[in-house]
């Protein structure tokens, strides 16, 4: 008997979803996929329900979700009216939505109220550094820049990693790998870098008592330049590892007035 391939995850998504009548809880979704597709990963079920949910905050965390756009795409089948309940995404119900980009060129989520142009991505970046709320997007849509094999973790209410609250602020990044090991990733903060190294322990202490329960984890610590004093700091801490970035600043060609003005002659001939 020939064995049939699996379907992509999205796929079991939305037949999941379909199966309970188009309206369900996460908690539905994951428990019938794992009943009728054995082996797939409950946390990548539990990220592809954010890339596919529409008015999901979080889903421009993801590659699939990288540029603004209008969502009209195949992976844009899903709206939350809550936390932790998705039901088939009607843009007549709920409106048109888009994933859009402010000044910054941060990706953001909204409703669409009036037709818009969008630029390109960008970065801001003031002379060496670059802001950080762009180099945590960056790194949650790259994260094996920290570390091969992660992915983003995902709570049963449906919160994933980007910026992922606990009793002591949110973490930048919180991960796991293949293993279920939970990977920490704090951004230095230039201006206070004490701080970063009182939070990436904080927050490493809560998320064992809170999540890991003798899990391993791991922490890094990212920043454009990682002072002595924050090294000295960290220095007997083993499972607290250190990253600095390099920019990388790509140049392209524009034209010149007198070209734009040669092209609307053409254009008008």
């Amino acid at each position: 008997m020939e064995v049939q391939p699996k379907p992509f995850v999205w796929q079991m998504i939305r037949e999941a979803v379909e199966v309970h009548g188009n309206k369900c809880s996460n908690a539905d979704i994951k428990e019938w996929i794992v009943e009728h597709y054995p082996g797939t990963s409950v946390n990548s079920i539990l990220n592809h329900i954010i890339i596919c949910t529409v008015n999901h905050e979080s889903r421009v965390h993801y590659k699939e979700n990288n540029r603004p756009r209008r969502c009209t795409d195949i992976l844009d089948f899903l709206y939350r009216p809550c936390a932790g309940k998705v039901e088939m995404y009607d843009s007549r119900i709920h409106g048109n939505w888009e994933i859009a980009q402010d000044e910054k060129g941060v990706l953001f989520v909204r409703q669409i109220k009036e037709i818009k142009d969008f630029t390109k991505d960008r970065t801001s970046v003031t002379g060496s550094y670059i802001e950080t709320a762009n180099l945590r997007a960056y790194l949650a849509k790259n994260l094996e820049l920290i570390e091969n094999n992660l992915e983003l973790y995902v709570d049963g209410a449906g919160n994933d990693g980007v910026e992922y609250p606990t009793d002591f602020g949110p973490i930048d990044l919180l991960c796991i790998d293949r293993n279920g090991a939970f990977i920490i990733t704090e951004i230095l903060t230039s201006n206070t870098p004490d701080a970063s190294t009182g939070q990436i322990l904080k927050h490493r202490t809560w998320v064992r008592r809170h999540l890991a329960f003798g899990k391993p984890l791991r922490c890094y610590l990212v920043g454009s330049s990682i002072p002595e004093h924050v090294r000295y700091s960290l220095a007997d801490n083993e499972d607290v590892f250190l990253k600095e970035y390099d920019l990388t600043i790509r140049l392209k060609d524009i034209p010149k007035i007198s070209d734009l003005q040669s092209a609307e002659t053409v254009q008008s001939l």
